[in-house]
């Protein structure tokens, strides 16, 4: 017997899950990816380094800040650039802004409605008008952050080679703190109306892979950290994970020598919760959530206890800036003749890797993208293999519904992982 769930709904692109059984035995479960292969990659080869940040910047329309400074570090790496300190907090306070804007736009918009029992958040609009009031706001207020940083909601245009083109003016900052301040009790109903719901109970054990949260909770470093204690440089990645391709996924697949891992706010948590700020602790104990849970469901709460942690550093980060000026936010440094240049971000959905070649000329050689829903694919098919036989006897309307909470959870963005360029020679 077949079970096909085509069109996956609430989720940034398409796809199809199929299941076979037979028996009463899962013997096949595909995540089949029906995106089209963009080829960033390949269209990046030829074009100099001051051009490649924008064009990749539109790899994804959620995360293109996060594309944008990776890239940008990934060639200042190549080209032995130095970002000024200034430049690095700007840097940060823009990604708290992306993660912030892309965590509620998921919680709300896309998970919330299952534990509702609505189609989407707007068929809510009669009953629940305030909670969808309260959404919106709350997501506007995370496009400000990136607008006041980045020059608008997404594809930045401030961001350049070695900090920023321009610099927010103080009275921007300093209005953009009064309406994070704002938001905080809208912050605080979100927290309680998360906490109220019924997770569905799950788990599986899995590898963790995120940036190395040395002084800070992971977002920007040179570094990776594994669950299981294994650290490595960046620019080791090829080493250490394996891209693979799928016969039913228009997308890479990856895996590291332990088999399938998870990159995102789960992986991130369980890696780096000491370094949560004091209002992310208190949210962590508030949704009873254990940063080392293995219950994918949870990534919810994760991402909520993420929201509330870059809101507070967002706020410690523009108190920094308007106390110590940002008159230095662009390097003097001359760009080296070519090189060879790896970076590795947080982006929202997870773990994101850039490794560029130059030659002398500036002019882009190679490109590599891994992308963090390509890393997740193969640990949702594992888990959704694993929970099927728990789901079985479900009438059919809630196991669908089920599975797709699970594929929701992990918020994939199929768009950003269709990278691949197979060509076959006859």
């Amino acid at each position: 017997m077949k079970i096909e769930l085509d069109y996956l709904t609430r989720i940034e692109g398409h796809a199809h899950l199929v299941v076979d059984r037979e028996a009463g035995k899962i013997t096949s479960c595909q995540l089949q990816v029906v995106e089209t292969p963009r080829f960033f990659e390949a269209m990046l080869q030829g074009r100099h380094y001051s051009d490649v940040a924008t064009i990749v910047a539109r790899v994804c329309g959620v995360c293109s800040i996060s594309h944008s400074l990776v890239s940008l570090m990934a060639t200042e790496t190549a080209l032995e650039i130095e970002v000024p300190p200034q430049a690095q907090l700007l840097r940060r306070l823009l990604s708290y802004g992306e993660i912030a804007q892309s965590h509620l736009l998921q919680l709300y918009f896309m998970a919330l409605p299952d534990y509702l029992g609505a189609p989407s958040l707007f068929h809510l609009l009669e009953e629940r008008q305030e909670l969808v009031a309260r959404a919106l706001r709350l997501k506007r207020t995370a496009n400000r952050i990136c607008e006041v940083v980045g020059g608008r909601p997404i594809h930045p245009v401030t961001t350049c080679i070695g900090g920023f083109s321009a610099r927010p003016e103080a009275s921007d900052l300093k209005t953009l703190r009064q309406e994070l301040v704002a938001a905080l009790p809208d912050l605080e109903a979100t927290v309680e109306l998360f906490a109220e719901f019924d997770y569905p109970q799950f788990s599986r054990q899995r590898e963790a892979l995120c940036v190395a949260p040395d002084n800070s909770y992971p977002l920007h470093g040179s570094r990776l950290l594994a669950s299981n204690g294994d650290s490595y440089s960046a620019s080791e990645y090829r080493q250490k994970i394996e891209e693979y391709l799928a016969p039913h996924s228009t997308a890479k697949l990856a895996r590291s020598d332990r088999g399938s891992y998870m990159v995102g706010p789960q992986a991130r948590l369980r890696n780096g919760s000491k370094q949560l700020s004091p209002m992310g602790n208190k949210v962590c104990s508030a949704l009873n959530l254990h940063p080392a849970g293995l219950n994918p469901f949870e990534n919810l709460k994760a991402r909520l206890v993420e929201v509330i942690h870059y809101t507070e550093e967002a706020l410690h980060a523009i108190d920094e800036l308007l106390l110590c000026g940002m008159n230095k936010i662009l390097s003097k440094d001359s760009p080296a003749a070519g090189g060879c240049g790896t970076a590795a971000t947080e982006a929202p959905r997870g773990l994101l890797f850039h490794s560029y070649k130059y030659d002398p000329q500036g002019l882009l050689e190679t490109a590599d993208c891994v992308i963090p829903t390509a890393q997740n694919l193969a640990a949702i098919e594992a888990d959704l293999q694993l929970l099927l036989p728990e789901l079985l006897e479900l009438p059919e309307e809630l196991l669908r519904q089920r599975l797709e909470m699970l594929i929701r959870a992990y918020d994939p963005c199929l768009s950003c992982s269709t990278h691949l360029l197979k060509i076959d020679l006859v």
